[in-house]
């Protein structure tokens, strides 16, 4: 699993970005596992997999590392 820092949280709207090793991606709170995404963190270090979203690539089964 690829792990990546949380560069920006939007919680009125639940969802978020994470700064992997190539690119910044897309999650959706309801991606979030282990946690809640009221729990989470700007900076904070989760791990993640790549899919595929409407727009195009985006993090899901994110967690805290």
């Amino acid at each position: 699993m690829p792990k990546g820092t949380i560069k920006k949280l939007v919680a009125d709207r639940g969802f978020g970005f994470i700064k992997g090793d190539r690119d910044e991606l897309f999650f959706h709170h309801s991606e979030v596992q282990g946690v809640a995404f009221d729990d989470l963190q700007e900076g904070q270090t989760v791990m993640y997999e790549v899919g595929q979203g409407k727009k195009g690539p985006c993090a899901t089964a994110v967690k805290p590392a």
